[in-house]
C-alpha cells in the first residue's frame, strides 16, 4: 500500500478496472461478472459503496482514494502487507479513520503488516513490535511498550523524548541530537550514528556493534549497552 493516494491510481481507469486488475492478471475469479461481484464487495468492506466502482480517482477524496488503496492490496487475499506511510499524505481525522479501518481489518482478516511511518503516536497505535531505524539499519527492536517505555538506543532515546506528552504536569527530557547526519551513500567506519550521539566513544568509530539481545525480545545495535 503507497503514501500518496493521488499519484498511486491510474487516473485513466475507473475504480472498478483498478480492482479487478489484480485479478485479471491472477487468472482469479469467476469470469468478467464474477470478478465484479468481488470487486463489489471488497468496496463495501473498506466503506464504499457499490457505485463508486464507476467512478474515477479524481472524482475521490483522499481518504476515499486511500480505501481504494486498501482494497487493491486485499484483492488476493494476502496474509502480509507492506504499507508505507499509508496516512502521512492525510488529514488529521482522516488518518483517524484510515487507522481504524486497517485495525478493524487487521482482526478480520488475520492480517500481519510491516507499517512504515515517522509519525511515532501512529506507530504506537498500530505496532505491536516496533524496529527503529537509522540510515538503512536496525539499530533496536523491541515490543512496543518496551520500546516507549525504556529505549536503549540514544537515537531511539532521542525519538521518544520528542513525542508530545498529553498531561502537562508530566516533563520529558527532550533530547537534542547534535553533530553531522552522513549521507546514506557514504561508508563510514564503526557505528553509523556515532557522528551525532553523545555518548561516543572511541570503540565506536573503530568497530561496528552488532544487533544483539539485551534483554528478553529487546534487541539494540549499540556498544554502549555491550559495555554494561
Amino acid at each position: 500500500m503507497f503514501q500518496d493516494p493521488y499519484t498511486s491510481l491510474n487516473p485513466s481507469h475507473t475504480i472498478g478496472t483498478i480492482l479487478e486488475q489484480p485479478l485479471i492478471i491472477n487468472r482469479l475469479g469467476d469470469g468478467s461478472k464474477g470478478r465484479k461481484h468481488l470487486v463489489k464487495e471488497m468496496l463495501r468492506k473498506i466503506g464504499l459503496d457499490d457505485w463508486h466502482a464507476d467512478s474515477f480517482p479524481h472524482q475521490l477524496s483522499g481518504g476515499q482514494r486511500q480505501r481504494v488503496g486498501i482494497a487493491r492490496a486485499l484483492m488476493l487475499n494476502p496474509e502480509f502487507i507492506v504499507l508505507d506511510e499509508p496516512v502521512s499524505a492525510l488529514d488529521v481525522s482522516v488518518q483517524a479513520q484510515i487507522l481504524n479501518l486497517l485495525k478493524e481489518l487487521q482482526q478480520e482478516l488475520s492480517l500481519t503488516y510491516l507499517f512504515i511511518s515517522h509519525d511515532l503516536n501512529v506507530v504506537h497505535y498500530m505496532s505491536d513490535r516496533v524496529a527503529v531505524m537509522y540510515l538503512g539499519q536496525i539499530v533496536e527492536l523491541a515490543g512496543v511498550q518496551q520500546l516507549y517505555e525504556r529505549p536503549l538506543h540514544p537515537y531511539a532515546q532521542a525519538l521518544v523524548s520528542a513525542i508530545p506528552t498529553e498531561n502537562r504536569q508530566t516533563k520529558r527530557e527532550r533530547i537534542v541530537l547534535q553533530g553531522e547526519l552522513p549521507s546514506a551513500s557514504e561508508r563510514l567506519s564503526g557505528c553509523t550514528f556515532r557522528t551525532r550521539c553523545r555518548h561516543a566513544h572511541e570503540r565506536c568509530a573503530a568497530e561496528q556493534p552488532s544487533l544483539a539481545e539485551r534483554e528478553p525480545g529487546h534487541w539494540v545495535r549499540c556498544h554502549l549497552h555491550s559495555l554494561a
